[in-house]
This record gives C-alpha cells, structure tokens and sequence, in this order.
C-alpha cells in the first residue's frame, strides 16, 4: 500500500510539474488606430473561449499570460470602432505578439463591455455622450457630465457656477477638474474657492473625458468631494479645418484647426508622430439690453509623438484671454415694479478680463514587461479681473456696492505615476504609485471697493504661496470576477499668508491629510457590474481663513459610500447608485465680501440613474435622472436646507446619425424648484428648456450646421438665482429676496465647416 501511495505522489508531481510547463505562453499585442496609426487606451481585448478579458493601455499594449499551448480566438473592440477577431496558434512556452489596426466605425451600444478597463469606477457612458451630444463651447463640455448643471451669471467670461450630486458647488469648490492633467481648479482664488474657468478649451480638440462621481480615487485630492471630471484633448486631428459660426445677439465665432505634419514629416522620431494647431475667436453682444461685448480668444498645440516603441512624449500649450461686460444678478422687485426689464440691470458696468496660459510636459516610458512611468511637469499663468455688483446700495448708499476682485498668479506643478502588473494563474494585480506636487504663487490678490470700474479703497490685499504635496497607493486586484480596489493618499499643505493691509493677518499654517478608500467590483459577466464604493475626500479652505481663522478646519473631510450597477442588456446601457456624502464642515471663504461664513455637517444621500439605448443603427435614446436630499446635520428641522442645492435634476434626448451625412439631436434640461436659504422661505424656482442640433456633411469635406437654444422660446426661466438682500438707490430699506439672471431666449446659431 505504501508503494502505491509513493507512486500516486510521484504521478502527481509529474502532472503538476507538466501543467505548470504547459502554462507558460503568452500572447503580448498592440491596438492601434488604422487612420493615425497610434496607439488605442482602453480597447477591450478578449480571450472569447476562454472568458479572459483585459484592456489596452495608453502605448496600445494588452497582456495574456500563463497560457496553455493551443489555439486562440481574440477580440477587440472599442467605442466607434469596427471590432476585429485575430486567431493565433500558440505553442509551449511561446510569446505572441500580434499587431492590430481598428477602423472607425458606426457607434454601437450592444458591443460594450462595461467590465473591461485598466481604471475601475469611472463612468462608462462619457464615451458614447462625447459622439451622441455635439458640443460648440466650452459650456457645452461640462454638459456632458451625467447629472451636472451649469449657470452662468456675469455675461459668459466667468466661469459658471455648477450643480452635481445635491451640490451648489459655486465655481469648483467641490469638484475636481483636470485638462490633460493640468488641474483647472484655482485654490484661494480671488472671487471663489476652486474656481474652475473651463474657458481656455477649445471643445472641438477634446477627444473625450472620464467621470468619477464622488470621493472614491486616489488619484484625485483636494475639491474631489462631489466628483472628479478629467477631459483629454485629441493626440491628432485627421484632417486639417476651419469652421465659421453666425447667431442671434450679434454673435460670431471663428475656427482653425491645422494638422502641421504630413504623413512623412518628422520632427523627433522616425515613428508616428502628429502636431496640430488650434485657434478659436468668439464675440458675441449677448441677449441682455446692454451689450456684453463678450471677446474671447484662444489658441492650442499639442505635439503627440511615439519616440520608440516604448516612450511616448506629449507636449502641448495654450493660452486664452477674454473680456466681457455684464448685466449682473437683478432683483425681483425691480422687474416686477418695471423699474428695468427682464434682460436689464441695476449696474451696467459690471464685467471683467482673464487670461490663461498653460505649458505641458509628458512622458511615457514602459520598461519590462508590465511596469511603466509616466512623468508629467506643467506650468500655468493666470490672471483674473472682475466688477461685481451684488447688493447695490446697501453698504454704500452714494457710491454703490461694486466690488473688484483681482488676481495674478503662478502655478508650477509634477505628477510622477509608476504603474506595475503582476499576474498570477488567477489573479491580476494592478499596482500605481502616484506622487505629485503643485505650488500656487500668488504674487496679487485684492478686494477693493469700486465705482463704475474706478477704484475707491481696498477691503483686502496681499500674496499667498499655496504648496500641496502628496504621493497615493492605488491597488487593483482582480480574482476570477472580483475587483478589489483600496487605496490611501497623503497630502501635505503649506499655507502662507502676506497682508498687505493688515500685517497681524500675515502667517503661515501647515495641514496633513490621510485619505483611505476601498471599492469592491464583482463582474457577473462581461456585460454585467455590481459595486460598493468607500472612501475619504476632502476640499481645502481659502488660505485667507486658513491663516486668520486658525481654529477653524482647515481641510474638511468627505465621507462617501455608494452601492450600485452598471449592465449592458442588448441595445442598452444602464448605470444605477444609491449613494451618500457626508461633510465635516462645509466653511468656505465668501470673496464677494471678504467674510468667512462657517457652515456646519452636512449630509447627502441620492439616486443616480442614466441609460443609453440603441433603437438602430442611426437612432439613439438618453436619460440621466439624479436626486439628491441634502440637509445640516446640526441645525433644527426648520433651518436646515442646503441654499441652492439641487434637488431632482433630469437631462434626455434623442440623437440621430444617418449613412447620408445628416445628424443632431434634440434634447432637453430639467432643473426642479430648490431651497434658496436654510429655512426654505425663498425658492430658486426650477426650468424645463428644449435644445436642438442639426448637421448636415456633405461633399466628404463640408459640413452645415444649426443650433437652436431654448427651442419652445420659454420666457420665464431663471439660470442662476441667489437669495440676497439689496437695496436700490430709491429705497430706505434694505429688501431679501430673488436675485437671478435670465435665462436663454429663443437663439439661433448657425455654422458653416471645411476639411482639408
């Protein structure tokens, strides 16, 4: 018996050690695309008999290892691409590594595999919106992001204030946004915590953006409370075009885009290499009784190159500059007693000038195998100039209550990310190391009291120098269809204050901040998600309270948890969350007055839902669906509203694209009534407004194209609204109630486009 029991032993051994030999092969391939010839991010690649599936990386590469020897069918497939099929016969120990060219494509829905990414939790439906939903400007953009909400309030140069996930989040004061790494967000910014001027895009160089809602990601730090929004521009354009535009309001808008380098030109490598230049000028008079004389003017380059097979260099500038005039935020009273119209104002020299330039530097190195460093260095340089009239007479009954708020700032940054995989007979293991720092240096930043834009004195003045250091772990550990993602960032900020009118408010505060998160994916099948999302955010206060207010929290935590899914049935994609926030203090620095204005806990809890279906081949349907219930945990029933914060907000559509070159879509935007205060006496009444596009390409290299705003002309609908207390020259008394500005009348714009 112990003989036998010796040679059943050795017999296993053999067999294990033969299964273990046998496992050894390997496909290593690339994706790229057939017109550019560059390299794919995130096409799906699947073993389709063996029920593997994985993703390309940002040099087109996909990875199957500890396979057995025998025959393998891939597919690959990607957003608005034709999917291919390669068969490769795979011997012992044999490492394949086959090349694959996609062509473009008609979009189809059912081909998605909401389980297959490199960068678990982001929404997966911004790639089908980016060519579902056209976009003309730079509003147009944040749009795009399911369940978010725009106004703007001082005639199109300021950057909008925006609404997600139950937020009045002002300019950018809880959310996270980035172009191409360089973050938007300005931190003790002179007008509003995170203010976020999207304005310096040009829309028609995004390629496309990813959306993660809440405070779940390593990657993103400071303001990433509510969300985090990362836009990416195009690495090459096909062809060469300019574009004209001509609306109601006295409206213009030029366009050029050049591709610089010819099929054979090279500049750095002798590999596929692509530069393009982008220049944008708009001017419109706006639909206001004064003339806004809105200019705006920008210019973009981006030079996309692959040095050798492994190293990948971007660089990339711009710069941007605007100036405007303004009609401001008007008071009901003043409309409804016809002191002014509708489109009028109380201050008519309201308005302001900014510009932007920016610098980017990155470079991608991939080393053996799965180990990869992208190294990213930019520069910023900003400046910011604004006339704001809020509550007119009521501090200064000779000179009014303009204000000036001012700013000119450097912002010098690094982002370091070593990415690492590792495989195992079942299991992935994604590793990515992230360190960083940023450095604002605001050289100026006052508040000063003004008439029609000529000074009177100054409420605050000074310099800050702003530095966030930080480094994050971020661990993906996929196990048959389980994702195990937790992670832990650390930031590090230094605070440093110089008042120029008041040296006692001058100093220097420093603030560390640990941030866990863990996220939990199970993948019932390709087509099919569930998820739990945890994790600690947090945003920053304006250094201007940091510093004088040193009691108070200088870096407010966010506690989120979500639970939810994301499936693909047939033609239809539906993502669905139950989710809450929790918020330590939502104190913020008020630069419109130069006061703090300290908030206690908050705490939010909604619903998410949007869907995208696929009736046929040119016939697409959307829904985003969002409700939000937010209240201070600490404040009695009846004083305990979120002003402004959104309640249910609704955006849907229908979108054609037809074989003979006429597309559009016909949409609309849903924004119910809203608590205006804490006690809910004043209400920011809701909107319901239809939009339409309408485009027609013909000839291969023309195209025309129509865009109608507010399409059933609704007269009454408000597009920011403000519970203020004002008082106008003519009266005694100060008044709280509505200010808001008008919303879009019926517009009409139309543009004319050449390719060559």
């Amino acid at each position: 018996m112990e003989n036998i029991f010796k040679i059943i032993l050795t017999a296993l051994f053999f067999i294990q050690c033969n299964f273990a030999l046998s496992q050894n092969s390997v496909i290593k391939g690339k994706v790229y695309d057939n017109e550019t010839k560059l390299p794919l991010n995130g096409a799906v690649v699947s073993l389709t008999d063996y029920y593997q599936t994985t993703s390309s990386n940002e040099l087109g590469d996909y990875y199957f290892p500890n396979l057995f020897e025998g025959s393998y069918k891939i597919k690959i497939e990607f957003v608005g691409y034709k999917a291919q099929i390669i068969n490769i016969e795979l011997r012992s120990g044999e490492t394949s590594t086959p090349t694959t060219y996609l062509t473009a494509n008609a979009l189809t829905i059912s081909q998605i595999d909401v389980t297959a990414t490199i960068d678990y939790g982001k929404i997966s439906v911004s790639p089908i919106d980016m060519i579902l939903r056209p976009t003309s400007t730079a509003q147009d953009l944040l749009k795009l992001v399911p369940g978010l909400f725009i106004a703007q309030h001082a005639g199109g140069g300021k950057a909008e204030q925006l609404f997600l996930r139950g937020f009045d989040i002002d300019h950018g004061t809880d959310i996270n946004i980035q172009v191409d790494g360089i973050p938007v967000n300005m931190t003790s910014h002179a007008h509003g915590q995170g203010y976020a001027d999207l304005h310096f895009v040009i829309p028609e160089t995004i390629e496309g953006f990813d959306v993660y809602k809440g405070p779940y990601y390593s990657k993103f730090g400071d303001l990433a409370t509510s969300g985090s929004v990362e836009f990416i521009t195009k690495n090459s354009i096909e062809k060469s075009m300019g574009l004209l535009e001509y609306g109601r309001f006295d409206y213009y808008r030029g366009l050029v885009m050049l591709n610089v380098l010819g099929k054979k030109t090279h500049l750095l490598s002798r590999m596929k290499e692509s530069l393009y230049l982008a220049s944008e000028y708009t001017y419109s008079n706006g639909y206001t009784d004064d003339p806004q004389k809105f200019n705006r003017l920008n210019v973009f380059g981006k030079y996309y190159g692959m040095l050798s097979d492994k190293t990948i260099l971007s660089l990339s500038g711009s710069t941007f500059y605007s100036h405007w005039n303004a009609s401001g935020q008007i008071p009901t009273r003043a409309v409804n007693e016809n002191m002014i119209g509708r489109f009028g104002s109380i201050d008519n020299t309201e308005g302001g000038n900014t510009y932007r330039t920016n610098f980017n530097f990155n470079l991608l190195n991939s080393f053996d195998r799965n180990v990869s460093l992208t190294n990213q260095f930019y520069y910023s340089a900003y400046g910011f100039n604004l006339y704001s009239n809020f509550t007119f007479f009521l501090n200064d009954s000779l000179n009014g209550d303009q204000i000036n708020q001012y700013e000119s700032r450097n912002i010098y940054g690094y982002k370091g990310v070593l990415s690492i995989l590792n495989h195992t007979d079942k299991t992935n293991f994604t590793t990515n190391i992230g360190i960083g720092v940023r450095i604002d240096d605001i050289d100026s930043i006052f508040l000063a009291h003004t008439y029609k834009r000529e000074f009177l004195s100054f409420t605050n003045a000074g310099k800050i120098l702003q530095q966030n250091y930080f480094t994050y772990l971020n661990e993906t550990i996929e196990i048959e269809k389980f994702v195990f993602n937790p992670g832990l960032r650390f930031d590090y900020f230094n605070f440093n204050l110089n008042d120029d009118l008041n040296d006692s408010n001058s100093g220097n505060v420093s603030e560390v901040k640990f941030a866990p998160k863990l996220n939990l994916f199970y993948n019932l099948n390709d087509k099919t998600q569930f998820y739990i999302k945890t994790g600690v955010g947090f945003h920053s206060n304006d250094a201007r309270v940091v510093v004088v207010e040193k009691n108070e929290n200088t870096l407010p935590a966010a506690l989120g948890y979500e639970i939810g899914t994301v499936f693909n049935i047939g033609n239809a994609l539906i993502s669905t969350s139950l989710w809450g926030l929790n918020i330590e203090s939502e104190f913020v620095y008020v630069g419109d007055e130069a006061v703090v204005e300290p908030s206690g806990k908050t705490r939010r809890l909604g619903i998410d839902f949007s869907g995208r279906y696929q009736f046929n081949n040119w016939l697409w349907a959307d829904l985003d669906l969002d409700y939000a219930k937010g209240k201070f945990l600490d404040e009695p029933e009846e004083a305990n509203r979120i002003p402004l914060a959104p309640v249910f907000t609704s955006v849907g559509g229908l979108s054609v694209r037809l074989n003979n070159g006429i597309s559009g879509r016909l949409g609309y935007r849903y924004l119910d009534d809203r608590p205006a205060n804490e006690a809910n006496s004043v209400i920011a009444e809701g909107y319901f407004v239809v939009d339409a596009v309408l485009n027609y390409n013909f000839a291969k290299n023309y195209q025309i194209g129509l865009t109608v705003e507010n399409l059933t002309n609704n007269s009454n609908w408000n597009e920011a609204q403000f519970d203020t207390e004002s008082r106008l020259q003519s009266e005694t008394d100060p008044v709280s109630e509505l200010h808001y500005t008008p919303g879009t009348p019926f517009n009409v714009k139309g543009n004319f486009s050449i390719y060559f």
